[in-house]
């Protein structure tokens, strides 16, 4: 079992940056891709950025290549997710995610979710 639990959300000027963390607990942490999705009101959850176990291959949606890192220090159990150039349009909740794969990720699946945490970005 892995427990998530996201941090780092909150109200920002769009143009400003946030930095998501997600704290994990739970066995092998360090076996796990992470990932990072997002679900904006009234549409669907979408796929954000996946990492795998050792932080070499990482993924982050097309849309938001150039402006959206993921990271992940496997010594605090912690993946982040630095947002620049924040876009009304990047209002949503973001989760975080767990899984044996990042193929799982990238295609839109997790074993294991977090609770999620608010970014509101003001236009």
């Amino acid at each position: 079992q892995v427990q998530l639990v996201e941090s780092g959300g909150g109200l920002v000027q769009a143009g400003g940056s946030l930095r998501l963390v997600c704290a994990a607990s739970g066995r092998s942490f360090s076996s796990y891709a992470m990932g990072w999705f997002r679900q904006a009101l009234g549409k669907e959850r979408e796929f954000v950025a996946a990492i795998d176990w050792g932080g070499s291959k990482t993924a982050v949606a097309n849309s938001l290549k150039g402006r959206f890192t993921i990271s992940r220090d496997n010594s605090k159990n912690t993946i982040y997710l630095q947002m620049n150039s924040l876009k009304h349009e990047d209002t949503a909740v973001y989760y975080c995610a767990a899984s044996m794969s990042i193929f799982m990720i990238v295609s839109g699946e997790s074993d294991y979710w977090g609770q999620g945490t608010q970014v509101t970005v003001s236009s």
